[in-house]
């Protein structure tokens, strides 16, 4: 849909343009020579034309680089879902080059930063991405840079992220996960606990919370409470791949 309807606001401007330089062309032509002469002046009709043709390049060349760009970003994309990561850096560098005011192309270059662990860079276009979006960001975009945070141990600013994310959507299970994740990495396992048990009363059946709780509890030294969680399990039907890391964690908090 959203391809569809650029293709057709760049057709309507491409008709405009067109539209506005025959309609200015045949303005000019219709000049009467007397009336167009300045006093003791050559007829102006020529120049008038120069600016005719002058903005009619112009727009062209303004339509003909929104075309340019979005090729760039439909290929950029298409090489990212094929997993040619450096092809869809290469298309989405490109389309924001061209068209550095529109945040979709920023997005996919996000995207491709992200997938090749570009982390530093990617944070270094939050401002652009931030001031594009109206002064704040998309859900998708704030997880991508809450996480490249997390990737580079910036434990304060993931749990910054991560709370904002949470009192805008409280479904956002993604972002419960990484804050209880970020406290585990930076030893705060009661606060981690905390975190996966508020990401378990919405979504009982979350593997990687079960997970997190259950190591939450491992590391505080609480090995009995660590397998209590695993063995709740058993009341939800969960799939045989998470069956096996349950039954895998059982044996080695066991030890």
């Amino acid at each position: 849909m959203e391809n569809y309807r650029f293709i057709f606001v760049e057709s309507l401007k491409a008709l405009g343009l067109i539209v506005l330089s025959l309609v200015a062309a045949k303005s000019v032509a219709g000049l009467d020579p007397l009336g167009a002469r300045p006093r003791g002046g050559p007829v102006i009709r020529v120049p008038l034309y120069a600016a005719v043709l002058s903005l009619a390049v112009l727009g062209a060349s303004a339509v003909g680089n929104d075309w340019v760009a979005r090729t760039y970003y439909w290929r950029g994309q298409r090489s990212l879902d094929s997993s040619l990561v450096a092809q869809a850096y290469s298309s989405a560098l490109a389309a924001v080059s061209l068209r550095p005011g529109v945040l979709q192309y920023w997005q996919l270059l996000g995207r491709t930063k992200f997938v090749d662990r570009q982390f530093e860079s990617l944070l270094q276009d939050e401002p652009v991405v931030r001031s594009l979006g109206g002064g704040n960001l998309e859900e998708e975009d704030a997880a991508r840079f809450a996480y490249c945070d997390y990737y580079l141990g910036h434990w304060d600013n993931v749990i910054v992220r991560t709370r904002k994310l949470i009192a805008e959507n409280r479904y956002y299970l993604a972002a419960y996960v990484l804050q209880g994740e970020t406290y585990t990495a930076e030893g705060s396992y009661g606060e981690a606990a905390k975190t996966f048990l508020d990401a378990l009363a919405i979504y009982p059946q979350q593997q990687e919370a079960v997970e997190g709780l259950a190591h939450a509890y491992f590391l505080a030294g609480s090995t009995e409470r660590a397998l209590a969680v695993l063995d709740e399990t058993g009341k939800f039907a969960f799939p045989p791949d998470a069956r096996r890391r349950f039954d895998a964690l059982r044996a080695l908090y066991a030890q």
